[in-house]
């Protein structure tokens, strides 16, 4: 009976068209869902909502958490009557937008000192301002040349709707005549998280662009003694196009981390792609096509398919981190390799039959060719050689590079982690600067929500903690600069004081106007304090988020009362804490997911030679990440189960192709060095092409995005490393040590 691979050859080989059609139609399926790709950001790629972290953060955006949009105004002087006229004009326009709650600004105070009327000199509107209470107009007015609008958006608006009032507010001023030299800037979290997505959307075909004219440079410099050279390119954009289409399909996003997949992809796909076409192109010369077909898919179908799921399981490995763009970064990378394999699988062959491909003459025809060649011949050799020398003193290479690899695993603990948003994208992106300008002029606008819930909140002895609990958080911590809750709200309309019984409690209450109690207060049971803090690194946050925590439980919450901390400044800081977890989480899961899936395909000791040579370059990536400089984002925390998903398939591609020189009956040091020999040249081929696909990373002008592609660069260097070094020494101390040196038939002497 035919297993899988001696079917496929059969039928590409009998039945060729009617497999390109079949690929086709895949192929128009993928085009159909790349049309329903979509991009995300905001808080819903940094937390899981089904998680209790997540539905409380949803819980208080939707019930108590009102986003706000910022316009800035500028001029030589703002407080001309015509610039004030103009922003009048404007507030009161927005007022009427769907999803907006509340415009103020200036002109508010103005209107309201002046009988409901806006002042018409520029000596009355002076009046009022020197009139008014200091820290009032410094928040609104800091100065002469500039003053801020504040939209206050309803709770619970999604994001996608919150981006279509910026686009709303941003086709007004747009369409508004402005008085001469005053110009509007719309600016806040809501006009960052647009921008930041409209960036993000150009890099992604920035990126890719670049990833794939780089790896057609590298295709064309190291793959070039093969006919069609560029045809693993070709495959790899078909691959490409595929992961797109099912991403649209099962509705899976693109986010900041997700687009560092795409060149990741390339870069594996082409090796895929290169390995069928070079061992191909070996076969094809001294063989008939259907027969190098045959022997092609058969020997490199199923090696690299293992080499595939060993990849895979080291992107399967992210699904279980709790960050969510980082677990769709292993299922689209998961889904991307499995492409790429097959449209490498699939291509290669019919491609072949199709053009009735013939290799290009091993007797060069000019003086340039034969240059090119003899290179390629004395690499193979060199490779050669140098593999057999490791292998005959394998114990002084291993030593060697463990103990650099020790030193890494210590360093990687001195990595500083990084969750700040603000710090991932580019420095001069003109949201994040007029986000920073709003930050000197208004001061910080973060803050950390905390929740409290009991059986009655409004009851004298919870709204007396609620008071005390804020009051002390900002005698204690010079971070605080203030706090909001429904005890203040209570105690603002009720002359300063709290008052002693619940039926003066209602009667205060009663008076609150209902948009401004929602903010603080969610029936009888719920109610939030609103901690305003000082601008700060998230590092600092994340300490003061659980100062706050400890503070909360060391002032003894009535009975049956329970405060639970929230807001973007908790939900980064938790970011920071599932980075520092998850990294060696994914890591250790994908080294057992590897080894096991190994023993469970091979059944026998030498099946964790594989594995060995990648704990050696996860270390090293610790090392140079802490020598660099670089720290842990939510991208660089796959870093780990990447490398295990990468340097696998090297080492596996190695260790198939000893194990079948061994089964020809050849000396273990001689099919050590042939395997190296042959599989080397493809797999640095592919590798310095994978290096050109990672390099399209740096050129990303996000942070997040240019560091993770200096590692990556790195990581598959020493992936190349660890496979042509390290695993020949591997190889040869496991032969040793199961028996496996010798067979009946005569040794190979090496070259």
């Amino acid at each position: 009976m035919k297993n899988p691979y001696e079917r496929l050859a059969t039928t590409i080989n009998n039945h060729t068209w009617a497999v390109a059609g079949i690929a086709v139609a895949i192929f128009v399926l993928a085009l159909f869902g790349l049309s329903m790709v979509t991009m995300e950001t905001g808080d819903d790629t940094y937390l899981d909502k089904n998680t209790p972290r997540g539905a409380l953060l949803a819980h208080y955006k939707h019930t108590y958490g009102s986003d706000a949009i910022m316009l800035i105004y500028e001029a030589d002087s703002v407080r001309n009557p015509d610039n004030l006229r103009y922003i009048d004009y404007i507030q009161d326009d927005l007022r009427n937008e769907r999803y907006i709650s509340e415009v103020s600004g200036v002109v508010d105070l103005l209107k309201q000192t002046n009988g409901g009327t806006l002042p018409t000199s520029k000596a009355e509107i002076d009046a009022i301002i020197g009139g008014a209470p200091p820290e009032m107009v410094e928040r609104m007015l800091p100065s002469d040349l500039m003053t801020i609008s504040i939209v206050t958006l309803e709770p619970g608006v999604a994001m996608d709707a919150q981006m279509q009032v910026v686009e709303n507010i941003q086709s007004a001023v747009r369409t508004s005549d402005r008085p001469p030299g005053l110009t509007v800037t719309v600016s806040g979290s809501p006009a960052f998280q647009k921008e930041m997505m409209e960036e993000m959307s150009g890099q992604m075909g920035i990126l890719i662009l670049a990833a794939m004219l780089l790896m057609v440079l590298a295709v064309m410099l190291l793959f070039s003694h093969v006919r069609y050279s560029l045809l693993p390119v070709g495959v790899v954009a078909v691959g490409l196009i595929m992961t797109f289409g099912f991403m649209g399909l099962f509705g899976i996003p693109i986010s900041m981390v997700v687009i560092g997949a795409f060149p990741v992809l390339i870069g594996i796909g082409i090796d895929y792609a290169i390995q069928f076409h070079a061992r191909f192109d070996e076969e094809v010369r001294h063989s008939t096509i259907p027969e190098a077909i045959w022997t092609t898919i058969t020997q490199m179908g199923p090696s690299i398919l293992i080499a595939m799921l060993a990849t895979s399981l080291g992107f399967i490995a992210m699904f279980f981190a709790p960050v969510p763009m980082v677990a769709d970064f292993g299922i689209v990378c998961t889904i991307g390799v499995a492409s790429c394999y097959i449209a490498a699988l699939i291509i290669v062959p019919v491609f072949a039959i199709l053009t009735n491909y013939r290799p290009k003459k091993e007797t060069p025809t000019s003086e340039t060719q034969e240059n090119r060649l003899s290179f390629i011949e004395r690499y193979d050799r060199g490779l050669g050689r140098l593999a057999y020398t490791v292998a005959k003193h394998p114990i002084p290479i291993i030593l060697l590079f463990l103990l650099v690899a020790t030193g890494g695993y210590y360093l990687d603990e001195k990595v500083p982690i990084s969750a700040d948003e603000k710090t991932f994208v580019p420095r001069d992106m003109p949201a994040l600067q007029n986000l920073e300008k709003i930050t000197r002029t208004m001061g910080s606008t973060n803050t950390i929500p905390v929740i409290v819930i009991a059986d009655d909140v409004l009851s004298p002895e919870t709204l007396t903690w609620i008071g005390e609990f804020g009051i002390y958080e900002q005698e204690h911590n010079d971070k605080i600069t203030g706090a909001t809750s429904i005890a203040t709200l209570i105690q603002q309309y009720n002359g300063g004081e709290l008052p002693s019984t619940r039926r003066e409690i209602d009667e205060v209450v009663a008076r609150i106007p209902e948009p401004t109690l929602k903010r603080y207060l969610d029936g009888n049971m719920e109610a939030v304090i609103e901690f305003t803090t000082v601008d700060m690194e998230m590092s600092v946050g994340r300490d003061l988020v659980k100062r706050v925590q400890s503070d909360a439980l060391w002032n003894n919450p009535p009975a049956g009362v329970t405060v639970k901390i929230t807001g973007s400044l908790e939900m980064f800081a938790a970011v920071m804490d599932d980075i520092a977890d998850s990294k060696t989480f994914m890591t250790l899961l994908g080294f057992a997911f590897i080894l096991g899936f190994m023993i469970l395909v091979y059944r026998k000791f030498e099946a964790i030679s594989p594995v060995i040579p990648i704990v050696f370059i996860v270390g090293w990536n610790g090392a140079i990440m802490y020598l660099l400089g670089l720290e842990y984002t939510p991208l660089t925390a796959v870093l780990g189960s990447m490398t295990i998903g990468v340097a696998s398939e090297y080492t596996i591609l190695i260790m198939e192709r000893c194990e079948e020189e061994l089964a020809r009956g050849m000396e273990f040091l001689d099919a050590i060095q042939i395997a190296v020999q042959k599989i080397g040249t493809a797999i640095t081929a592919s590798g310095m092409t994978t290096v050109f696909g990672f390099a399209a990373l740096t050129l990303s002008s996000f942070n997040i995005i240019s560091n993770f592609g200096i590692v990556t660069v790195i990581t598959v260097g020493f992936s190349l490393l660890g496979a042509i070094v390290v695993m020949p020494a591997i190889l040869a101390l496991m032969y040793r040590l199961s028996g496996r040196t010798r067979v009946s038939v005569p040794a190979v002497s090496p070259e």
